[in-house]
């Protein structure tokens, strides 16, 4: 599902591939072993946006938000592009650096859970 996503969002998709911070690294150090057979693709375009992880087979975006997500602008956009993908049907999780960073175990348990009750 790339929602009509332009070669511009493909490109850069493809270079956020190669920039990913640590915490991108760590969920997908998890991700990429398809938990509970579930595939995941990373910086994956969906219209104009580019999600950080992406499930197709469950529509779910997993997004990992950094220290700029705590300025109002960025707040009310993250809103904004949530809203539209959820009225396609899309699913978001969303944690912080610092969860994935300190809290592992608890972010690896609300992704499986989340796969366990959306999943069958």
């Amino acid at each position: 599902m790339f929602l009509k996503a332009s070669n511009l969002i493909f490109e850069n998709a493809k270079a956020l591939r190669y920039s990913p911070t640590h915490a991108e690294l760590v969920l997908w150090g998890y991700l990429k072993q398809r938990p509970l057979s579930f595939k995941f693709r990373r910086q994956h375009p969906i219209a104009q946006f580019i999600a950080d992880f992406y499930c197709h087979e469950l529509k779910l975006i997993i997004e990992v938000d950094g220290s700029v997500h705590a300025d109002k602008e960025v707040i009310a956009k993250d809103i904004e592009r949530q809203t539209f993908l959820e009225e396609k049907g899309i699913h978001f999780l969303r944690f912080t650096n610092n969860d994935i960073e300190k809290h592992l175990e608890l972010v690896i348990n609300k992704i499986e859970n989340h796969l366990h009750s959306h999943g069958q």
